[in-house]
């Protein structure tokens, strides 16, 4: 045994600027907002929204105020939103932190409280629900929610500097409701400015929007799948739009053991061997993220691509090598499961029936991080 590792994921952090670059190439003048959330999508948000900053992007974007206080923590100062909240969200600590915080409706009386805890303004971007139906002001509540901002605003309490909101089909370019929620905002848009407000960014592109709708970019646009390296299209690889994927998962062949044919697999015997034959033993399995759903993933080992095959369990799953291998060359060989010279990770949502996005996001804590800057360069842990 030679590896000082059994599994890592491997973050390509030249790629996650290279991204950036490209993309801001392609929405200028809008400025990027680097979505961070959920750690980064997987990545690690402190190493991400570094490596984002440093290629242009001038917002970073997180979830949780939670979230974006451990950004705050680790030095990074650039402007920061953060959009999910509940009745314990921290908003004396967001605004303190020079956190900018979303409003949808109840939130407001609750980040005026919040600033005068702080003795501070809250910077407030107001969310308006142009059709996804999650958060966001109902559009027969706008107008009202415009007003009491104002009334906010007129204290001293807050200054609204965004109205923003989300689409719900932009990554199916061909629908229709796209043009109605762009319609929706505009409205929503004007009605806020016309209430007085002088307001900094207008935002609601997403990945897809950023890559298919020109006419959704605005003053700001929120990178998220795409900064990952990411298509957002089904049937599109990220490659077409210059976009190169950021992260590598790969373990070891941990044993390797000859069976007959007829051989079950896994628990509930899932997979039976055709012929005698190699299984090779992988030490991942979903305590680690991956997908229990994934039969027939595809992995790499030494440049040759292999099939998951029975049920992956909680801590291993397992690989048919076919009845013609070297054993000792083979032990301990790199698996690499999506990545930089191995199957993509669309084609492990595939295989799990869902999509990329949850993939990368699920790979748990027990997987350790290493940043990297170009392929396989070192840049420290």
């Amino acid at each position: 045994m030679t590896s000082s590792w059994e599994r890592r994921a491997v973050i390509d952090l030249a790629n996650i600027r290279e991204n950036v670059k490209r993309v801001g190439e392609l929405v200028a003048p809008a400025a990027i907002m680097g979505v961070i959330k959920a750690d980064g999508y997987g990545h690690g948000a402190i190493a991400v929204g570094r490596a984002a900053v440093q290629a242009g992007a001038t917002w970073l974007g997180c979830a949780h105020v939670t979230e974006a206080l451990k950004v705050r923590e680790a030095g990074i100062e650039v402007p920061m939103l953060a959009w999910l909240h509940t009745l314990d969200t921290p908003f004396a600590q967001a605004i303190t932190a020079n956190v900018d915080l979303a409003v949808s409706g109840w939130e407001l009386d609750h980040v005026a409280r919040a600033a005068q805890e702080a003795a501070q303004p809250a910077r407030v971007h107001l969310k308006i629900d142009t059709g996804l139906g999650r958060n966001g002001s109902a559009p027969a509540d706008w107008e009202t929610l415009l007003g009491r901002a104002s009334s906010y605003q007129d204290e001293g309490l807050m200054r609204v500097v965004g109205v923003f909101s989300h689409l719900a089909v932009a990554d199916e370019p061909e629908r229709p409701e796209t043009d109605e929620q762009l319609e929706a905002f505009n409205q929503a848009v004007a009605l806020a400015e016309d209430a007085g407000f002088d307001l900094e960014v207008r935002h609601i592109a997403n990945t897809p929007a950023i890559l298919s709708r020109p006419d959704s970019h605005y003053d700001l646009v929120r990178l998220g799948l795409g900064m990952y390296g990411m298509s957002p299209f089904a049937g599109e690889e990220p490659e077409r739009y210059g976009l190169r994927p950021a992260m590598t998962l790969t373990s070891r062949i941990a044993n390797v053991k000859k069976v007959p044919a007829g051989s079950g697999v896994g628990y509930g015997l899932r997979y039976h061997t055709s012929v005698e034959t190699y299984l090779g033993l992988v030490p991942m399995g979903y305590a680690d993220g991956i997908p229990r759903s994934a039969l027939n993933a595809p992995v790499s080992i030494n440049g040759k691509t292999y099939l998951v095959r029975g049920t992956i369990a909680m801590d291993q799953f397992v690989v048919d090598l076919g009845p013609d291998i070297d054993v000792e060359a083979t032990l301990d060989s790199e698996v690499i499961l999506f990545g930089q010279g191995g199957p993509s990770v669309t084609e492990w949502a595939d295989a799990a029936g869902t999509i990329n996005y949850e993939i990368a996001t699920r790979i748990s804590p027990r997987v350790p991080r290493r940043c990297v800057e170009g392929t396989w360069g070192e840049s420290g842990e």
